[in-house]
C-alpha cells in the first residue's frame, strides 16, 4: 500500500486532523513562483550550458538552494501544472496529458485513456489553501489547466491569463486586459508582475508567474537572434553548425532563453526595490524537460545532454527540471541539494512555510521539502512515480516509472517491457540493468504496479485495429505555425 501520510510537520498534521484556521504567527512569508514552459534541465548556465546565456538566473542560483534531482510530475505541461496546484500526482487527478491532447494513432498497439480537460473545481489549489492566511493571489501568464476552470475560479484574486504566440500582436489575454501596442508577451507578463508586487507590498501574497518561454513557436527579437547567429560562428561553437544532431545551437531558442532570463532579473530587482526580498520565498522551475525532438522544425530544438531524450519521454531528459529556491535567512546561499524532489511537493511546502494547515480532506501526495531547505533532515518517502499513458508528439510511448534512491525503473505499456537504470552511475540512461538485476527490477515493478492501483490510474487499452506496419501513422511532427 502506498503511504500518503507524508504532508509533514505540524502544518501537515493539522491538515489531516481537519483543522481549518491558521495558527497565529509573527511573520507571514510571501511567495513568488516562477514557472517556465519546456525549459530543459541543461538549458541554463548554472547547469552547464555554454551556448545559452542566463546571467540573472546564474546569479540567483548562488543566492539560495539549487536542486540537482528535481522532477516534473509528467513529461508534458498540463499534468505537471495540475500537480503543482494541488500537490497530487496527475494519475490520481486523471489529468494525464496536455489539454486538449494529441491526436490518436489509428493503428498503434494501444488506445490511450480519456483524461480530464479541466482541473476540477473541487480540488484545493495553492491560492485556495493560502486564502485563510490572508494571502492575495495572482496568476500571470500561461494556465493550460482548462478553458472553463480559469484561474479566477481556482482561487486566484487576479488573473492575467495569456495564450497565442510570443510576439505582438499575436498573443491574447483574458478581458478586460489587452495587449499593449508593440509589447511582446514576456515583457507584458513581467510588467504585470512588477505592478502586482508594487500594489501588494503591504499584505501577504502568492504570485504565480507562468512564462510561455521557451516553448514553440520559436520566435524572438531580431537583434537577439542575430547575436546568437554570430555566436554560432565563433571558433568554439562552429562545429555545432551541423544541425542534424541534437545540440544547444539554435539562435532563436537561445534568444528566447535570454529574454526569459532578463524577465526573471526584472522581477528579482523589483523585489529588491520594494523591500520585499527579505520576506519573500522565490521558486523557479519548469513544467517538463526541454524539447529535443524535431517537432517544430526539421532539426532538434535543444539538447538535454547528458540526459536522455526530452519532453514527452519518461527518460530524465523529459522529466528532470531546473529548480532554484531562495528562502531568505533559511536557505544557505550557494547550497546544492541532491535529494529527489517533485512538483507534487510545492503545495505542501508552501503551506508549511506559511504555517497554514490546509483544508480538511485534501491529502496531497507530495511532501514538504522544508527539512531540505533548512538542511535539518531528509524526506520520509521511499519513491516517486510517473504515469504517462499516451503517445507523445515528441515520440514518447505510453509508460510508467518509479525512482527509488539512485535507481529508476520504466515500464512501457505497449509490451510491458522494463528498463532499469542506476542514475548515479548512468545519468544518461544508456545501460539497461533489468536483465542483470532481475530481483531489483521485479521489486520496483511491484512498487509501480501497487501505486498505479492505489491511485486508480487510467490505463490504455488494446487497440483492435493494431497494425505494426502502420503503427506510426498519425504521429507526425507539428508543422511550423503560419
Amino acid at each position: 500500500m502506498i503511504d500518503r501520510r507524508n504532508f509533514l510537520t505540524a502544518a501537515g498534521a493539522a491538515a489531516l486532523s481537519g483543522a481549518r484556521t491558521a495558527p497565529a504567527q509573527a511573520k507571514r512569508w510571501n511567495f513568488v513562483f516562477i514557472l517556465t514552459d519546456d525549459l530543459g534541465w541543461a538549458d541554463l548556465g548554472f547547469n552547464g550550458s555554454d551556448f545559452y546565456e542566463s546571467p540573472n538566473l546564474d546569479r540567483f542560483s548562488k543566492q539560495g538552494m539549487r536542486f540537482d534531482q528535481s522532477y516534473a510530475a509528467c513529461p508534458v505541461c498540463s499534468p505537471t501544472r495540475a500537480s503543482i496546484m494541488t500537490g497530487k500526482y496527475p494519475a490520481r487527478l486523471h489529468l494525464t496529458n496536455f489539454i486538449p491532447g494529441t491526436w490518436r494513432r489509428t493503428y498503434a498497439r494501444l488506445i490511450p485513456p480519456e483524461f480530464r480537460q479541466d482541473l476540477p473545481l473541487d480540488e484545493s489549489t495553492i491560492p485556495k489553501a493560502l486564502k485563510p492566511g490572508g494571502y492575495h493571489s495572482a496568476h500571470i501568464g500561461k494556465w493550460h489547466l482548462g478553458t472553463s476552470h480559469t484561474p479566477s475560479r481556482q482561487g486566484f484574486d487576479f488573473e492575467f491569463n495569456t495564450s497565442g504566440r510570443h510576439l505582438y500582436p499575436n498573443w491574447k489575454v483574458n478581458a478586460p486586459h489587452q495587449p499593449r501596442p508593440g509589447e511582446h508577451r514576456w515583457e507584458r507578463l513581467t510588467s504585470e508582475a512588477e505592478a502586482f508586487l508594487e500594489k501588494n507590498r503591504a499584505q501577504p501574497f502568492f504570485l504565480h508567474l507562468s512564462y510561455h518561454l521557451p516553448h514553440i513557436p520559436l520566435e524572438s527579437r531580431k537583434e537577439l537572434i542575430e547575436k546568437y547567429e554570430a555566436k554560432l560562428n565563433q571558433p568554439r561553437f562552429r562545429a555545432r553548425k551541423d544541425l542534424t544532431t541534437p545540440a544547444q545551437n539554435h539562435p532563436v531558442y537561445a534568444a528566447m532563453i535570454e529574454s526569459l532570463d532578463t524577465s526573471v532579473g526584472r522581477v528579482l530587482r523589483k523585489l529588491d526595490e520594494t523591500g520585499l526580498a527579505a520576506n519573500t520565498v522565490v521558486i523557479f522551475t519548469s513544467d517538463n524537460g526541454g524539447l529535443s525532438a524535431r517537432e517544430y522544425e526539421d532539426r532538434p530544438t535543444t539538447s538535454n545532454a547528458p540526459l536522455r531524450e526530452g519532453k514527452g519521454h519518461l527518460y530524465d531528459g523529459g522529466i528532470r527540471t531546473p529548480l532554484l529556491i531562495r528562502w531568505p535567512g533559511v536557505t544557505k546561499p550557494g547550497s546544492v541539494c541532491g535529494q529527489v524532489v517533485s512538483t507534487i511537493d510545492f503545495y505542501p511546502t508552501l503551506l508549511d512555510i506559511a504555517g497554514l494547515p490546509g483544508p480538511a480532506g485534501h491529502h496531497p501526495d507530495g511532501e514538504s521539502i522544508t527539512p531540505l531547505l533548512r538542511q535539518t533532515g531528509t524526506l520520509r518517502r521511499d519513491a516517486v512515480y510517473w504515469h504517462y499513458p499516451h503517445y507523445s508528439n515528441q515520440g514518447g510511448d505510453p509508460g510508467g516509472a518509479v525512482r527509488q534512491g539512485d535507481f529508476k525503473l520504466i515500464e512501457f505499456y505497449e509490451d510491458n517491457h522494463l528498463e532499469l537504470y542506476d542514475l548515479r552511475r548512468d545519468p544518461g540512461e544508456k545501460n539497461n540493468l533489468a536483465s542483470k538485476m532481475p530481483e531489483k527490477a521485479a521489486a520496483m515493478h511491484k512498487l509501480l504496479r501497487a501505486w498505479l492501483k492505489e491511485t486508480n490510474a487510467s490505463m490504455p487499452t488494446v487497440n483492435p485495429k493494431y497494425d505494426p506496419r502502420r503503427s506510426q501513422e498519425g504521429l507526425s511532427w507539428v508543422k511550423p505555425l503560419p
